[in-house]
């Protein structure tokens, strides 16, 4: 039940992540604020890895042709999920495309069922689906206030995501190295792809972003910080269980955003939360059952 823990961990420091986030980009544009996520967790994941062998050496990776492969598609698709979602955070109506965002879990289930070779319980399902219709009930999902162009924005986003998470959980598999270390390879390997992708296309196309980064550098350092700790989490996680699980007992981030929202914004949780987050919690339960 090790996935539970990192699961809660990655939930907490994803839900830190996203605040700040969301604040920087009322300052910086949306690659910039996407490399923000990856700019210093590089150096992180690497100590986090040292650490792993020091305390327990083991043999180092293989690279082969279908590793390098899970690992760069798993890089570019988070990178397009990133920059998905700080689109949405610009959005009048970002609720609504991040509840959808949220669909992840049901997508990575049924992604996994048709091209990945996973198969989940009946209850594993059925928490998968009370659990997306949780996201969408926190979300204000109704007809009147349904609009097209952030509900794709939310869709694709959560594809993204979930495409990311299928593939990062497939690098683990094949990695051919022992938990944690293999989920730790494939963490560092995935991030330093995506900073030295986001820096090159930032140099040539926003150069005047790295001044903008250093301006904010505190708050950059924290979101690089919390980002890091939220990834070791999932990428250990989903090495030890199936995405859609991960996923679905990750929506406890409402949770915790809620509870940031009301201790640090000062914004009150409305009653109307209140089944939404019953559901998730219903969810959760089913999953971690299963």
């Amino acid at each position: 039940m090790v996935w539970i823990a990192f699961t809660f961990l990655a939930a907490f420091a994803q839900a830190w992540r996203n605040a700040l986030q969301s604040q920087l980009s009322d300052h910086a544009s949306i690659a910039t604020v996407t490399l923000s996520r990856f700019i210093l967790a590089g150096p992180i994941a690497a100590l986090y890895l040292f650490g792993l062998y020091q305390v327990h050496p083991t043999e180092h990776i293989q690279f082969s042709g279908t590793f390098i492969t899970y690992i760069g598609a798993a890089s570019i698709t988070q990178i397009l999920a990133t920059a998905l979602m700080v689109v949405l955070f610009k959005q009048n109506n970002y609720a609504i495309g991040a509840g959808l965002a949220k669909s992840e879990a049901l997508v990575a289930a049924i992604f996994g069922m048709l091209f990945f070779g996973s198969a989940l319980s009946y209850f594993g399902w059925l928490g998968v689906v009370i659990g997306g219709v949780a996201v969408l009930i926190l979300s204000g999902f109704t007809i009147k206030n349904f609009n097209l162009s952030t509900a794709l924005l939310g869709l694709g986003c959560g594809s993204a995501f979930a495409l990311t998470s299928l593939w990062v959980r497939e690098a683990t598999l094949t990695s051919q190295l022992p938990f944690p270390h293999s989920a730790a390879w494939v963490l560092l390997l995935v991030i330093s792809t995506q900073s030295i992708l986001l820096s090159l296309y930032l140099l040539i196309k926003e150069p005047y972003s790295f001044k903008v980064l250093w301006q904010y550098r505190s708050k950059v350092s924290v979101i690089s910080l919390s980002s890091c700790i939220g990834s070791i989490g999932w990428f250990s996680a989903m090495s030890l269980q199936h995405v859609a699980y991960v996923k679905t007992l990750g929506q406890i981030e409402v949770f915790f955003t809620m509870l940031i929202s009301a201790v640090w914004l000062k914004q009150p949780v409305k009653k109307r939360d209140s089944f939404g987050l019953i559901l998730i919690a219903l969810a959760a339960c089913l999953v971690m059952l299963t």
